[in-house]
C-alpha cells in the first residue's frame, strides 16, 4: 500500500506542467509555438531566455521533490526507484495535458539528481561537452542520457537505483525518436533563443 502512494504521489508531482503555466502567464500557449513541446527547450525558444530557465528549474524541481522525500522518510530502495519513475512518467504523460508532455531530459536530472549525484555530475559534463561542440540539445541530452546506466554501474548504485536508471534512460531515450531521426539525416537544428523556432 505504501509503495503505490508513492508512486501515485511521485507522479502527481511530476505531471504539473511547468511550462504551460509559466507561458500561460504570458498569455502564450506553449503547445500552439514552436514544436509544440511543454519543455524548457521549445519554452525557451518561443517564450525567451528567462522563462525557459524558469520551466527547467522547475521541471528538475518536481523529479527532485519526490525522491528526495522518499530519502528523508527513509522508505528503502524499492520505494526510491519507483518514486524516481514515477515522477518522470508524470512529466511525460500528464493528466494534465491529455496525458502527453515533456520529453523528460530536466526531469530525468531531477530525478537522478535525488538518486545518485555523482552521476549527474558526470552526465553534466557529457551533456556540456556535446552541447558545446555541436549546440544541438537533442543530440547533448541524448549523449548524457545513454551515458547515465553505464555511470551508474560504474559507481556501483544499487540495483534498484540502476534499473530506474535505466528504464528513466530508455524512456527518455523513445521521446526523443523524432530528433533521432532528423540527426540521422542532419536535419536537427542548433539552438537558439530564437522567437521562431525550429522543431525541437
Amino acid at each position: 500500500m505504501l509503495i503505490i502512494i508513492v508512486i501515485v504521489l511521485a507522479y502527481l508531482c511530476g505531471s504539473v506542467p511547468t511550462g504551460v503555466l509559466l507561458t500561460k502567464r504570458l498569455g502564450l500557449n506553449i503547445r500552439a509555438m514552436g514544436s509544440g513541446n511543454v519543455g524548457a527547450t521549445n519554452v525557451a525558444r518561443s517564450a525567451g531566455k528567462k522563462v525557459g530557465l524558469l520551466t527547467l528549474l522547475g521541471d528538475i524541481i518536481k523529479g527532485l521533490v519526490p525522491v528526495l522525500l522518499v530519502r528523508f522518510l527513509d522508505l528503502g530502495e524499492t520505494a526510491l526507484a519507483c518514486a524516481a519513475v514515477a515522477a518522470l512518467l508524470g512529466h511525460i504523460f500528464s493528466p494534465f495535458l491529455g496525458f502527453s508532455g515533456g520529453k523528460g531530459v530536466a526531469t530525468g536530472l531531477g530525478v537522478l539528481l535525488g538518486l545518485a549525484p555523482l552521476v549527474i555530475l558526470f552526465a553534466l559534463i557529457f551533456f556540456s561537452v556535446t552541447f558545446a561542440a555541436s549546440r544541438i540539445v537533442s543530440l547533448a541530452s541524448l549523449v548524457a542520457t545513454a551515458a547515465t546506466p553505464l555511470l551508474l554501474w560504474w559507481f556501483a548504485y544499487s540495483s534498484a537505483r540502476f534499473y530506474a536508471g535505466l528504464l528513466i534512460a530508455l524512456l527518455i531515450i523513445i521521446r526523443h525518436q523524432d530528433n533521432i531521426v532528423r540527426l540521422l539525416n542532419g536535419q536537427e537544428q542548433k539552438f537558439s533563443f530564437a522567437k521562431t523556432p525550429p522543431a525541437a
